[in-house]
Formats: structure tokens, sequence, C-alpha cells
């Protein structure tokens, strides 16, 4: 399925800008290859948003500095990989925690949820969140190249809606008219 723009309702197409952040302490030394982060970037890419190669940090305070540098600088919609699992190191969610205003629970819950009914069970193992940060829709994907498929997946067929929402559109009826 090939998707394009979205389109703010009753306007021309909306152009929304992307950042993907990898976090790994050893992918930003140079010793991981970052595997999940390009195929966020594509998917993205092929939702018809504009965003460049996935920024590489290193777990925990440098997460931090990256979000805060995406909602400076005005992108719309930030998917962040790695760092949502159990161990001492993934802190993903708590550093996003920290620049959300609002949250927005069923994205997340929607990433977990399809890789469940996917065959992966070790899905609800993700504490990724999903929310507001001023006008930056922040998300936490797993950091596995699947758990990115997986969030592509998941997302795609809500994702420019809620960035339809979030710039200043309305709801649409299933017959197409603004609620």
């Amino acid at each position: 399925m090939q998707l394009g723009p979205a389109t703010l309702y009753g306007s021309a197409p909306m152009t929304y800008q992307g950042r993907v952040i990898t976090c790994s302490t050893r992918g930003a030394a140079g010793v991981w290859e970052d595997t999940s982060g390009p195929i966020l970037v594509a998917g993205l890419q092929q939702l018809g948003v504009n965003v460049n190669e996935p920024v590489v940090v290193a777990d925990g305070e440098p997460v931090l500095a990256a979000l805060r540098d995406a909602i400076a600088d005005d992108v719309d919609v930030v998917l962040t990989t790695g760092g949502t699992g159990h161990t001492p190191r993934d802190l993903t969610p708590e550093m996003t925690r920290q620049v959300i205003d609002r949250e927005s629970p069923g994205l997340a819950e929607a990433i977990r949820s399809f890789g469940v009914a996917h065959g992966v069970p070790t899905a609800v193992l993700s504490r990724g969140i999903a929310g507001l940060a001023e006008g930056t829709l922040i998300i936490n994907a797993p950091g596995s190249p699947g758990g990115a498929r997986d969030t592509i997946a998941a997302l795609a067929p809500v994702l420019l809606h809620a960035l339809d929402q979030i710039a200043g559109g309305d709801h649409v009826r299933s017959e197409g008219a603004p609620t």
C-alpha cells in the first residue's frame, strides 16, 4: 500500500517533518549497528513525512537532549527506537515523560497489541509511551527491527490523522463530513 501526504480537511496536502532518534549507548559508540532507526525512517517516508537519517544517541540524558532539540526544531513527529525494555539503562520512556504535556496512550498500546497479534508475545514488555510535547508528537518504539516494522504497521492507519489533528484539523466522520 503506497501512502501519501496528509490532507488537512478542506485544504491542500500537509507536509510533516519527522525525526527518528535511536537510543543506544552501544550504537552511539559505534560498536552496534542501528538496524531499527532506518526502518522507521523508511516507514515515515512512505507515509509522506519528511525525515532524515536517524539521530543516534546514548541511553539516558542524551535521549532527553535529543527530544528537546526536536521540539525546539518544531518537528511534527518523533519516533524513538530503543530504551523501552526492562534493563537498568532502558530509560527512554522516563526521558519522554520529562518533555510531554499530554500522553496519547492508545498509540503505544496499538504498537504493543500489533506485535502480540502477530505472534510476538514479548511485545507486551515494551514500556514505550506516546504523547504531545507542545506541537510535537513523540512515540517510543522498541529497539528491534521487528519492533520497528510493527510500529510503522500499527501507526500507518492513524498517524497522519493524528498529525492533522495536532495541526488544527477536525475529526472526519466515516462518510467524510467534519464532525
